[in-house]
């Protein structure tokens, strides 16, 4: 009986599995289908036609594509100032001794949990615009950054916290500076966690919508997250060929770099060491 339990325990299990495979799938299904089909709707099906026509038809859009530039550009400038920053911060917070350390970590990370971006726009707003850095994509990094380094120090410094200090000490003993000890040293032992501070980063800013939609007045600075908004009529209705084939275009660049990412470090990792 306990047998037959468990046959039917792992029959449902695989079931269920099932379901939410295709549940998750079906998304993906229709985002690869309904931009070659002339006229695509909510529903998933293979076009019996395939067709171009969706894509040429966004690139008569003036602001399509190097809305995609927009968002590469904010993307790549906010990983590598959260990377590095977040890098010298994380290996001064484990290697000094400061009290009040962990208090101020959980702090920094309790607060930008609680207070979000949505919650502090308008204080953001007002001193962005006292620096004079509206309609800037500057301005909107800096804001971007400041929201994500609080969560990548954190993580951060768990990887360093791993690897072993007498590293350090013997390039100490050879002379090397502190930065010389961080650049050659504890870069490339973190270097797993810092691929995984960058991919986390351009995913939040690739998909960040409200930041540069106030921030940035101009159409032709904002991002595809921004520009999405406009495939939608008057009356609210869905231009589903455009957003479809928009939508494709947008996940591809984060796609490959989570690929590339995935094939360089696996994401096979304890702490700071790659096993």
């Amino acid at each position: 009986m306990s047998l037959a339990k468990a046959v039917v325990a792992r029959i449902l299990t695989y079931v269920g599995i099932a379901l939410a495979t295709g549940f998750f799938a079906l998304p993906l299904l229709w985002l690869l289908s309904a931009p070659f089909d002339d006229s695509p709707s909510y529903g998933v099906h293979w076009p019996s036609h395939l067709t171009l026509h969706n894509f040429a038809a966004l690139g008569h859009n003036p602001y399509a594509f190097g809305s995609l530039v927009n968002s590469v550009l904010l993307g790549a400038g906010t990983m590598l100032l959260v990377v590095v920053v977040a890098a010298l911060a994380a290996y001064a917070l484990s290697r000094v001794r400061i009290p009040g350390r962990d208090a101020l970590l959980y702090g920094l990370l309790l607060l930008s949990s609680v207070i979000t971006g949505t919650a502090a726009m308008v204080p953001i707003f007002l001193l962005i615009f006292q620096l004079g850095l509206i309609d800037s994509r500057f301005g909107v990094v800096l804001v971007l950054s400041g929201g994500l380094l609080p969560a990548a120090i954190f993580l951060l410094k768990d990887f360093i916290d791993t690897i072993p200090r007498s590293y350090e000490e013997s390039a100490r003993v050879f002379g090397a500076t502190p930065l010389q000890i961080l650049r050659h040293i504890v870069v490339p032992v973190a270097r797993p966690g810092l691929a995984t501070i960058a991919v986390w980063t351009v995913v939040q800013v690739w998909g960040s919508f409200l930041t540069p939609f106030i921030l940035l007045r101009d159409p032709d600075k904002q991002p595809a997250a921004v520009l999405v908004r406009t495939f939608y009529t008057e009356g609210g209705s869905p231009n589903l060929a455009l957003i479809s084939t928009f939508s494709l275009l947008y996940s591809i660049p984060v796609v490959l770099m989570y690929l590339f990412a995935w094939s360089r470090y696996g994401f096979r990792f304890h702490g700071g060491i790659k096993s």
